[in-house]
């Protein structure tokens, strides 16, 4: 089949989700504007995720996955969603289907005008300490990166994938996605989309993650953007 985009859904415990993400992504993709298909990275699942995603490929050959032999944590699951994607766009949401696989189509209305489109989560419906913990991680890194992103956490991306794979993953810098197409001189935008409660399995995140790791991350950033290399071939033979 000729696809033009790979959705990455990175996956660590979420059993009780994976029947509800088989239902959503086929929906979807019955309605995508760019022939779609699924990559499921699963990050070391300890429950049954691994046997409910080998089945899920077993019924749809669009759906494929790959499994750690350890957890690795979300960075290195998008990393890996990147290296093996073979598509010309990639995207990624989560297991927990908090925003609608259907907004990718929003998103992807400005993909020709843009190397990263973000979506930016309208009416959260994230508890209080959640909300305020990611505002207050927002406004931290934005000061540092200026990068203009109001909601890097949200779990819905459309990237070109040459530039996808040209992001210097590290633990941690999936927030920062944005900033580094922005180092590779590339344009980016945030969309509002939908967003609702999680539904099962349990949030993989605590205050510590989303507010003083990120703050951290930021140190990181700055360093890797005074040292990063950026090229254009002219020509070549």
């Amino acid at each position: 089949m000729d696809y033009q985009f790979t959705i990455i859904v990175p996956v660590y415990n979420e059993e009780d989700n994976l029947p509800r993400v088989e239902k959503e992504l086929l929906e979807y993709m019955q309605i995508a504007s760019r022939k779609t298909k699924i990559l499921f990275v699963n990050d070391g699942s300890k429950d049954s995720s691994q046997q409910h995603i080998e089945a899920i490929a077993k019924r749809h050959p669009e759906f494929q996955y790959i499994s750690f032999k350890e957890n690795r944590g979300l960075s290195a699951a998008i990393k890996a969603g990147f290296d093996y994607a073979d598509t010309e766009l990639v995207g990624y949401i989560d297991s927990d289907l908090q925003t609608d696989p259907k907004d990718f189509n929003v998103l992807l209305e400005h993909i020709n005008d843009y190397d990263l489109v973000t979506g930016v989560r309208a009416n959260r419906k994230d508890s209080f300490v959640k909300n305020m913990s990611s505002t207050i991680a927002n406004g931290i890194r934005r000061t540092f990166t200026k990068d203009g992103m109001d909601d890097t956490g949200c779990p819905l991306k459309v990237i070109k994938t040459d530039y996808a794979k040209r992001i210097p993953m590290f633990e941690g810098l999936h927030r920062f996605l944005p900033a580094m197409i922005l180092l590779q001189k590339g344009k980016i935008v945030q969309i509002p989309v939908k967003h609702f409660p999680r539904v099962a399995g349990e949030a993989k995140f605590g205050v510590w993650n989303r507010l003083i790791g990120p703050l951290m991350d930021c140190f990181a950033y700055l360093w890797m953007k005074k040292k990063y290399i950026n090229y254009t071939v002219e020509k070549h033979n």
